[in-house]
């Protein structure tokens, strides 16, 4: 350490230094600091040392919080180049091999996942030589800790050593399984099938399919659902003829668990499950257990195999599918549908309309629309919310208007609840159902819940009616718009509540591009223009905002002799907000601005004291670009600071340009470019002229 440290006077120890003093100061954030900086370290001190001196300093000395050991393990997989490259990985290894040990289980899993990086920039031979050593170290410890993290380090490097360094790694994992320690057995079957992965299938048959048995038999719950998910890996490596032998009965005991949480892994893998053992096997073993799974007694397990419904059913066997939904999992399904629980329901309901495009139209009328209609109707919204949510599977088979008269009462309902989320999520599936149900019987139901929901007390909910109205406009159109929607919303600017009128802002500032310039012109604005002189400050930046943004909408005829004097008005407001507001509008369109009109001076440039003075205290350059974009006070001139500058005041902001000696003169060099659009009036001085061609840019000073 003292080495490290460096007391003979050498500059290129002082980093490292540095880093000695933080790791061992009290305060954990610098601690951290130091260790996210290690690889700017490493840098400095270059590869010969940072492998002599930093890495064995790192696995001798630091025992710290987990904060700091978690970012050091994953620093250290990133550190390859930094120790010289793949020739000397190695150095790597000690390390993270002690940080594989400590009790915390995410820096385990850290120093696992950054192991697992390195080990495939090892050469076969330094694979065998140092990375293999490692991994039978952690899996005979005595600490349970690293025993577990042995368990993700054997699948990296089995397919790359020697046949009898394979052979030591078997019996390893073998040991590992059976593991008087539960969490290192947990381990084990966690890794159990990306271990068969990179086995040969022989050692497939020998050697895991005993071990996958007897982790499937263990005492401990936590292990055996474990087990359930190594089934679908090892079914999918098995052949075909190899499953019933060797994978089913494991696979039936499972789904039979006496253990809810079992049962449960297995419900919510059993579409992977389906697809691994083949048609012939779900149809003779998987369909009873699936029904069985949809019958369990608890609640969970229901839910989780509700959820599978759709995707169970659109894997079976295409002849015999009609046929085993019918008789298998539909009679299941109606049992489903008045649940006591409402999770299972709803899991139910987010996924049973899609059987509709499965059976076909006679069977969707005659079996699922009873179920449909009944959904509607359950208590809770979440059923009826997925059902809703959904529709469209049911549109594409039988059309919507089946349901239609049972849809309304649902909807309303919904429109209505008292959770705020769920009339939040019914918004959004508004224009979904307009576009389903048509436009006469939107506007006849629905079209009333819209414009409530434009008043309702949630503002989230406002906003979002204000989405849903622009999609129906593009949906419907803007002579739709105009009829029936657009009325309802001016009508609203005369509220007395402020927030209502300020919805209207919000509604013409999203309906103006989709209603087209006519309407926004003649109809919106006009509304708009009188909403500037409301009492609420609030409303009035949000008509200088609504002007900025229908701006690109409207007539220029309109923006000059209407928009133009409305913005100047608001400009010279009271309140701050409000002046600030009408300024961005009046930078964003006063390109269509008349000349004659525009507020912005050009004086020469001159370089003498100019005899107008400041509105406000002379800034030294260095603190003006501070206060340039929140100062709401006109500056008119800077020619005292800058040696010939050019100022153009547009709508109090200021805007530098180019003195016209060209950018290379020396008081343009130290300027720091802000790009902003400009309007200028023309004047005889070229830079200003050029400035105005290329589109000027604000500068400031540093």
């Amino acid at each position: 350490m003292s080495k490290m440290a460096g007391a003979d006077g050498d500059d290129s120890l002082y980093p490292i230094a540095v880093l000695i003093d933080e790791l061992r100061n009290e305060d954990v954030q610098l601690r951290l600091n130091s260790i996210k900086k290690l690889s700017t370290i490493a840098l400095a001190l270059g590869v010969e040392r940072t492998r002599t001196e930093l890495l064995p300093f790192l696995t001798d000395t630091i025992y710290d919080e987990d904060e700091v050991l978690l970012a050091l393990a994953e620093q250290l997989g990133s550190f390859t180049v930094l120790v010289g490259g793949p020739e000397y990985v190695h150095c790597l290894l000690p390390p993270l091999e002690s940080l594989a040990t400590v009790e915390e289980t995410v820096v385990r899993d850290k120093a696992v996942e950054s192991l697992r990086k390195i080990s495939h920039e090892h050469s076969p031979e330094d694979l065998e030589a140092h990375f293999e050593p490692l991994v039978k170290r952690l899996a005979s410890g005595d600490w349970f800790t690293s025993r577990t993290s042995a368990c993700g380090l054997f699948s990296v490097c089995y397919p790359r050593v020697s046949k009898s360094t394979k052979s030591e790694i078997r019996q390893h994992f073998r040991t590992l399984c059976s593991d008087d320690t539960p969490m290192v057995r947990r381990a084990a079957a966690s890794k159990l099938g990306e271990f068969a992965k990179v086995l040969e299938l022989e050692y497939v048959k020998s050697d895991l399919i005993p071990l996958f048995a007897a982790l499937a038999s263990d005492e401990q719950d936590s292990v055996r659902l474990l087990a359930v998910e190594a089934c679908v890996s090892i079914a999918q490596l098995l052949p075909q003829e190899d499953l019933e032998k060797l994978v089913m009965p494991t696979l039936r005991q499972a789904t039979e668990d006496k253990s809810w949480r079992v049962r449960y892994m297995v419900a919510d893998k059993f579409s992977e499950l389906q697809k691994a053992v083949g048609p012939e096997i779900t149809k003779n073993d998987l369909v009873p257990s699936f029904q069985n799974l949809l019958k369990d007694c608890e609640a969970e397990v229901r839910a989780a195999a509700a959820n599978k419904v759709k995707e169970f059913c659109e894997n079976l066997p295409a002849d015999s599918r009609e046929t085993i939904i019918m008789n298998n999992i539909l009679p299941c399904v109606k049992e489903l549908v008045s649940d006591t629980n409402q999770h299972v329901k709803s899991a139910l309901a987010s996924v049973v309309m899609g059987l509709s495009t499965i059976l076909g139209k006679d069977n969707t009328i005659e079996h699922l629309l009873p179920l449909f209609l009944a959904q509607l109707k359950d208590e809770c919204p979440e059923v009826r919310l997925n059902i809703i949510s959904n529709l469209d599977c049911v549109n594409e088979v039988i059309g919507i208007r089946q349901l239609s008269q049972s849809l309304l009462p649902a909807i309303v309902e919904l429109a209505e609840d008292a959770k705020w989320r769920v009339r939040l999520a019914i918004i959004e599936y508004m224009p979904l159902l307009a576009g389903q149900l048509g436009v006469e019987f939107f506007d006849e139901k629905l079209n009333s819940l819209c414009m409530a929901w434009l008043v309702d007390h949630v503002y989230a909910i406002r906003e979002a009616a204000t989405c849903n109205l622009m999609k129906l406009v593009e949906k419907f159109g803007a002579s739709w718009a105009q009829s029936t929607i657009v009325p309802k919303v001016l009508a609203m600017a005369s509220d007395p509540n402020y927030l209502h009128r300020m919805t209207t802002l919000f509604c013409i500032s999203a309906l103006s591009e989709a209603c087209g310039q006519e309407i926004t012109t003649k109809q919106m604005l006009p509304v708009v223009l009188k909403m500037s002189e409301d009492q609420v400050a609030n409303v009035r930046f949000n008509v200088a905002k609504s002007l900025q943004k229908i701006g690109p909408v409207l007539e220029n005829s309109a923006l000059q002799a209407e928009v133009r004097p409305v913005l100047e008005k608001l400009a010279t407001d009271q309140d701050m907000d409000v002046k600030y507001f009408a300024q961005e509008a009046m930078t964003a369109v006063g390109h269509v601005f008349p000349v004659s009109h525009r507020p912005n001076t050009v004086p020469q440039a001159q370089n003498t004291d100019f005899k107008q003075p400041f509105l406000a205290p002379p800034l030294l350059p260095g603190n003006l670009v501070l206060f340039l974009p929140i100062l709401a006070i006109q500056w008119w001139r800077l020619a005292r600071f800058i040696s010939h500058p050019e100022v153009f005041q547009v709508f109090d902001h200021l805007v530098l340009i180019a003195p016209p000696d060209g950018a290379e003169d020396s008081s343009s060099q130290a300027l720091e470019s802000w790009q902003r659009p400009l309007v200028a009036t023309p004047s005889s001085n070229q830079a200003v002229e050029d400035s105005m061609s290329h589109g000027a840019t604000w500068e400031s000073g540093k």
